[in-house]
């Protein structure tokens, strides 16, 4: 059977984005907010089970981003910190670090043990990668804290981060690394890629081989207000890199590439025997929803080029990586989910397996 799981974020519903907004201007309690949250998960959970998925997360419904929940409740921020800009003009802005001790606020077993609590099948389970969380220290250093210091801490809080998911019982943990397509624009020498993958795998390092084969790594060119941060770098230039991180599961966005085939063929020279390859199937960004069948030929043009034993399907990524993301509905994102679904049963009967 090939394996099919997804990403991670769900759009959140109306009631839950006017409430986190309601919340953040103190017009709501957080006892309400806390009840609306609980409300998007359930309903998330239930959805994504209706539509067969035989591994669901929790849709990120109550984390502020994909990259910000561990600096949930942390009092050592300022706000400008790094900007990426998207293809569309539009961009986000990390905060900047501004003296140490670093710890998280947030772990993401809290997101996975809610999860648990309502799911009948098994929740993975999305954290951020250190080397994201890496450009929240300033270039110009902080008084006290040197950048080592910091970097000590950081990759003991996303070991623990990751163990904390590990032991409370995820199918998986998946480790986004949006970031690693990113670096290569900024800086096209590679260097800055090859440190991030060093750091990652400082942190995978502390792992066993049995524990890492339920860790993976997310790549795309990010995926934000259907716009994208990357997607005009070439994918060669990351995945040879990529798939040096110490991981059992690599999860790579391919539906939204123009040449699939050309991607397939750098994936199969670089895959390790011990990893397993989810492509993407399935494009977020695009409205259209996916046909069946059309998944169904996603998976076989893939089968081609790679082991169907060591091969499994995705989305591309997250619907919506960030709280306030609407371009993409609810109903939109569990319908190209069910045909992620059903298109991978297609190329199972397909393939004769």
């Amino acid at each position: 059977m090939i394996p099919t799981e997804p990403i991670g974020s769900i759009p959140r519903p109306k009631a839950l984005i006017d409430g986190m907004a309601a919340a953040a201007a103190g017009s709501i309690s957080p006892e309400e907010l806390r009840r609306l949250q609980d409300d998007a998960l359930r309903d998330t959970i239930e959805r994504f089970e209706a539509t067969g998925s035989p591994v669901i997360s929790d849709g990120e419904q109550t984390k502020s981003s994909f990259v910000t929940y561990p600096l949930e409740g942390l009092d050592i921020l300022a706000p400008d910190g790094a900007v990426i800009p998207f293809a569309d003009g539009h961009t986000r802005q990390l905060p900047r670090l501004t003296a140490g001790p670093f710890r998280f606020g947030r772990y993401a077993d809290g997101y996975l043990r809610a999860a648990q609590a309502y799911a009948h099948v098994p929740v993975k389970q999305a954290v951020i990668a250190a080397s994201a969380l890496s450009l929240l220290y300033p270039a110009d250093g902080i008084d006290g804290y040197p950048r080592e210091a910091f970097v000590d801490d950081l990759v003991a809080q996303c070991e623990a981060d990751i163990r904390r998911s590990l032991d409370a019982g995820a199918h998986v943990v998946q480790i986004d690394f949006t970031e690693g397509r990113l670096s290569i624009k900024l800086d096209p020498t590679g260097e800055l890629l090859r440190d991030f993958v060093a750091l990652n795998n400082r942190v995978l390092d502390r792992f066993s081989e049995q524990e890492r084969a339920r860790i993976g790594v997310h790549t795309c060119p990010g995926g934000d207000q259907d716009s994208t941060h990357s997607a005009d770098v070439d994918y060669a230039e990351l995945l040879p890199e990529l798939f040096g991180m110490k991981v059992g599961n690599v999860y790579v966005e391919l539906a939204g590439e123009r040449d699939r085939a050309r991607v397939l063929e750098v994936i199969a020279e670089h895959l390790r025997p011990e990893q397993r390859i989810f492509i993407g199937v399935i494009d977020p960004i695009d409205p259209d929803v996916e046909m069946a069948e059309e998944v169904r030929d996603r998976v076989l043009e893939a089968a081609s080029f790679l082991p169907t034993a060591r091969m499994g399907t995705t989305d591309d990524c997250g619907f919506s990586p960030f709280a306030d993301d609407t371009s993409t509905s609810r109903d939109v994102a569990f319908e190209k989910i069910r045909a992620r679904i059903q298109g991978t049963r297609l190329a199972e009967e397909r393939l004769g397996l």
